[in-house]
């Protein structure tokens, strides 16, 4: 019988579909043929620094700005959503509010030679990207126009992704806060105040005790399949220890989250003939003082990245009610994960 679930955070109402149920194996691609991978035309590989704009920075080994000899290398969007030149002037038109599109679009290439899945990269490299991730998101944190930098990937047509395939994630800056990242800090904030307790924290413990949510783990991280998962093999890699700030990860910390984050797309992969996906890290917006917004943020909130695979297709209901169908329990989705052996991970 179907099951209805409310997300513990932001309230939100899932409908497992459990007459719908299906295996990994009956899921068809959403998307068809993928673009052909024209490595020899590849604008991102090393040796072809010309063919983006001037890079905002790069993890080298060797070379100077804009030549060969880097490991992670991050460039302005070639046709960014928003843009960096110009100051915010915030007004009114009637009862409509509106600005310039200012903010900031970067790629971060995540790696010199070509690869087309973050899946394939060596747990040194993702690491390295994972270091890029850190540095980016601090340096935009220091412009006091922006308050918030989302950091996403798309990977596949029918996630998002354009016809460039060499591996790169995507982080915007905007002058506001997301709506749903606000619905998430309102849902922590309220626990927090009633329990003096983070909602995730106590999340990871109660999955801790029943395990049949977990999907991975390693030492200092959890990938989760969330108890109101919105699609199927929906998962949240979440640190162990309470941290609302991604950019506060220590070099240890980030070494055991490349090795996890590695496993868990290679587990995707096999397990789902190679999907294509979204994930997006939530994490605690930049606070400033002069502001005084969201000052128990610290102790309430906690980042997480959310993994997304795109094998349903959002459509009429779930546009019209909000809520989402999802096919496949995260209970029967994290149990078929954890089975699955990852060879030469």
């Amino acid at each position: 019988m179907p099951e209805l679930r409310k997300d513990p955070i932001v309230g939100r109402w899932v409908i497992i579909a459990t007459e719908r149920a299906r295996r990994p194996d009956q899921f068809q691609p959403l998307s068809p043929a993928p673009v052909a991978d024209r490595t020899e035309a590849c604008p991102f590989c090393e040796g072809r620094e010309s063919k983006t704009a001037p890079e905002i920075f790069a993890a080298r080994h060797a070379g100077a700005p804009n030549q060969p000899g880097w490991d992670v290398r991050v460039v302005p969007a070639e046709d960014p959503v928003l843009r960096i030149e110009g100051q915010l002037a915030r007004k009114g038109r009637g009862i409509y509010d509106l600005m310039p599109g200012i903010g900031a679009h970067e790629l971060i290439i995540e790696a010199p030679r070509h690869a087309t899945n973050l899946a394939d990269l060596p747990e040194a490299q993702i690491e390295q990207v994972i270091g890029a991730y850190v540095s980016r998101l601090t340096d935009l944190e220091r412009d006091t126009r922006f308050k918030y930098a989302l950091l996403y990937k798309n990977y596949g047509r029918a996630a998002g992704a354009g016809d460039l395939t060499h591996t790169h994630s995507e982080i915007i800056a905007l002058p506001v806060n997301p709506v749903r990242l606000k619905d998430e800090l309102h849902g922590a904030r309220q626990y927090f105040d009633l329990k003096e307790r983070c909602i995730f924290c106590d999340m990871l413990r109660q999955e801790y005790d029943g395990g049949r949510r977990l999907a991975v783990e390693s030492r200092d991280f959890v990938a989760v399949a969330p108890f109101a998962s919105r699609f199927p093999f929906e998962l949240w890699i979440l640190p162990r220890r309470h941290s609302a700030d991604f950019t506060q990860l220590q070099p240890g910390e980030r070494a055991d989250l490349a090795g996890l984050l590695k496993t868990t797309l290679v587990k995707l992969r096999q397990a789902l003939r190679d999907p294509p996906y979204n994930f997006i890290l939530h994490t605690a917006p930049f606070r400033r003082p002069k502001h005084g917004a969201w000052h128990t943020i610290g102790d309430d909130f906690h980042w997480h990245l959310e993994i997304m695979p795109r094998l349903t297709r959002v459509a009429g209901f779930e546009w019209g009610s909000g809520f989402y169908i999802n096919p496949t329990p995260p209970e029967e989705a994290a149990k078929f994960l954890r089975e699955v052996e990852v060879v030469h991970v």
